[in-house]
């Protein structure tokens, strides 16, 4: 199974404060809506979301249909294939994506150590 591209997501206190923190590492936006209270930040190829008042935790993330740099792949294991198979093995989903047959959707799988990964396609 090919989970996409990763990211970690950030619970953040103060979007403006982090997003100037890891700026000064040497991270600049790709993406998001500082209006929204989040934002993608890159620094040579690794990413990091930004999400103020959205989660609970920070998360591991995977973006089916994406490959570096965010780039839309031909070919990938949609969300829907991705949990249906993840349940199929006896995994309990925190919340599933909708069964529309294609295109954006989500779902939360908790680790073992209460650790939540986010699966979640654009595309």
């Amino acid at each position: 199974m090919k989970l996409g591209a990763f990211s970690i997501s950030l619970t953040v206190k103060d979007i403006h404060k982090s997003k100037a923190f890891y700026e000064t590492l040497g991270f600049a936006q790709v993406g998001g809506n500082l209006d929204q209270n989040w934002v993608v930040l890159s620094n040579d190829g690794t990413k990091i979301g930004l999400f103020q008042d959205m989660f609970d935790k920070n998360m591991l993330t995977f973006n089916p249909g994406w490959g570096p740099g965010t780039t839309p792949l031909d070919e990938f294991t949609d969300v829907r294939e991705i949990q249906k198979s993840l349940k199929g093995a006896g995994l309990n989903l925190h919340n599933e994506a909708f069964e529309n047959p294609q295109g954006p959707a989500s779902f939360i799988v908790i680790d073992p150590d209460g650790n939540p990964i986010l699966i979640d396609q654009h595309v």
